[in-house]
């Protein structure tokens, strides 16, 4: 188990520019009548808040190198502001668990502090619960090539196609994910339909599950500051009853940055809906609740030094994502099903020289192995000191087992030249190459190894992790 270095989250107001589109008519799993007003953002220009750090650090893996396709992952592990529950556990689904809910409301909820209590007091809390209880999920996703598993929540929006809704990054790094719903206590493997990494919304279905039931969905765009919000998610992915959190919206339209100190890496999200409701660790993905029991947002975010804070996705701003995603149509920033793999280790670098690429990564990483060893189970890798004399391509660091490029026989210090009849110049430019692809696809690959050898390789994608 690694315990981040803290992450760190901010708050601005936000840009004209990044508002997504009003959530369309019909979207999966909205009650609202047709005909009703569709569901805008809140107007920009609320007050920003000043960088706020986050106040309670939780359990995440260290800063991993993938890339989509080629191997580095182009975010890190982000956790956005502890909400997220990681565990490098070899597979096995172990998360922390801080605190064990009993199976009545009263055993699930967290206590407030006084402030947010008495600014809450107009909702029923447990009418909320029992109201929303029934349609929520919990996540587990099963980072193969990390080793790791993570554990968040999500929410079913469409029980007839069995459509759930949670966060990116709550399946960030899944090659698998199992869901289950609380009502029932049964686990089920869920597909994964597709999911906008830039503003943290996935898809997720389950089909041929009996008794599902949607939550209601409320209009994000009637939301107020002073509204009372009732947060429930899986903390600390222990699974059960979920647990709760009440509290008021604070703030409207945020645009907040989450940031893993470790790897210097950062996050924007906008549109937040702001609340002093004690959003933790696990909670990701789960419904943000006004008090009629209606679903107003999906728990993202948390940080907080003296005044805490926790932030939602607007529902309305997810569903639009969503309904996108359940019709097929992908775009420059939805990504439907999962992504082609290589299966190779590259590094950081927008340089064209391999040798340069090297270079930076040696400092970035500070080690160095022999080229030609075998393949990795996970992505712990270091620069290679034999690198193939090709003047541009993507240098490979290292390949993951079971992988195409495993079976192509690439190894640490080749430099992969082209896809297809598409040269690699770069790092990035695999990355774009390989993401033209599906998983399935055949594609021959080009590289040349240390000694100065050219080979080529007919070599079928597998499913990539999710990003």
């Amino acid at each position: 188990m690694h315990e981040d270095d803290g992450l760190s989250a901010g708050s601005t107001p936000s840009p004209a520019g990044p508002p997504s589109d009003p959530l369309p008519a019909g979207a999966p799993g909205d009650p609202v009548p047709a005909g009703a007003p569709s569901d805008d953002l809140v107007p920009a220009g609320v007050p920003g808040d000043d960088v706020v750090p986050a106040g309670r650090p939780g359990c995440s893996s260290p800063r991993k190198r993938y890339r989509r396709t080629a191997g580095q992952r182009g975010r890190g592990l982000v956790t956005y502001l502890i909400v997220a529950v990681v565990a490098a556990t070899g597979g096995v689904g172990t998360t922390i668990a801080v605190w064990h809910p009993g199976p009545s409301y009263q055993g699930a909820i967290r206590i407030p502090d006084d402030a947010a209590a008495g600014q809450a007091g107009a909702m029923n809390d447990e009418t909320v619960y029992n109201e929303v209880e029934p349609g929520i999920v919990d996540v587990n996703s099963n980072l193969q090539y990390l080793e790791e598993t993570a554990a968040g929540t999500g929410f079913v929006i469409d029980a007839a196609t069995g459509l759930l809704l949670t966060n990116n990054h709550v399946i960030e790094g899944a090659t698998s994910v199992a869901v289950t719903p609380v009502a029932s206590g049964k686990s089920y493997q869920a597909k994964i339909l597709g999911y906008d990494q830039s503003d943290d919304v996935a898809v997720l279905q389950i089909q041929g599950v009996a008794g599902l039931k949607a939550v209601m969905i409320g209009k994000s765009s009637h939301v107020t500051v002073g509204t009372p919000v009732l947060a429930i998610g899986n903390e600390a992915g222990q699974g059960g009853p979920p647990t709760v959190a009440p509290g008021v919206i604070s703030s409207l339209d945020r645009t907040i940055k989450a940031s893993d100190q470790s790897s210097g890496l950062t996050e924007t999200l906008y549109g937040m809906l702001q609340t002093n409701a004690n959003i933790r660790p696990g909670d990701s993905g789960g419904p943000l609740a006004n008090a009629a029991g209606q679903v107003i947002g999906i728990d993202t975010a948390a940080g907080g030094n003296a005044v805490y804070s926790g932030y939602a996705i607007p529902i309305g701003q997810a569903l639009s994502i969503a309904t996108q995603i359940a019709a097929g149509h992908a775009s420059s920033a939805i990504q439907i099903g999962l992504p082609a793999f290589l299966g190779v280790l590259v590094p950081d670098s927008s340089s064209t020289d391999p040798r340069q690429q090297a270079s930076q990564e040696q400092r970035q990483t500070g080690s160095v192995i022999s080229s030609g060893h075998g393949c990795l189970a996970g992505d712990a890798t270091a620069t290679p000191a034999n690198i193939a004399p090709a003047s541009s391509g993507a240098l490979v660091d290292g390949v993951i087992c079971g992988t195409a490029a495993d079976s192509a026989g690439i190894f640490a210090g080749d430099v992969i030249t082209s896809i297809g009849d598409r040269a690699v110049t770069t790092p990035g430019s695999l990355t774009a190459i390989v993401d033209r692809y599906r998983p399935g696809s055949e594609a021959a690959v080009t590289w040349v190894s240390p000694g100065g050898g050219l080979h080529t390789a007919l070599v079928t994608l597998n499913a990539g992790p999710a990003q």
